[in-house]
């Protein structure tokens, strides 16, 4: 487990700090941990937790996320058939 701090949050979450601290607020982010009397710290597997649960557990890419060609035919197809 690693302490990340909020630069190291947003840059793994794609989200500016304000959104961070405002989803926080929302509940919709883990809480940090005071680490000292102005600093804070979120555990890289609570951050890791909440990146896999809004990627719906995505973490092995699928073939047409790989731009695989034949799995997008097969999709076009099929759209176009409906």
């Amino acid at each position: 487990m690693e302490i990340l701090r909020i630069k190291e949050v947003a840059k793994k979450t794609a989200l500016s700090p304000s959104s961070i601290y405002k989803q926080i607020r929302l509940g919709n982010f883990p809480k940090g941990t005071k680490i000292t009397a102005r600093a804070t710290g979120w555990s890289s597997e609570a951050v890791e937790a909440w990146i896999a649960i809004k990627l719906g557990d995505k973490a092995t890419p699928t073939a047409s996320a790989l731009g695989d060609k034949e799995s997008n035919d097969s999709h076009s197809q099929a759209l176009s058939h409906e």
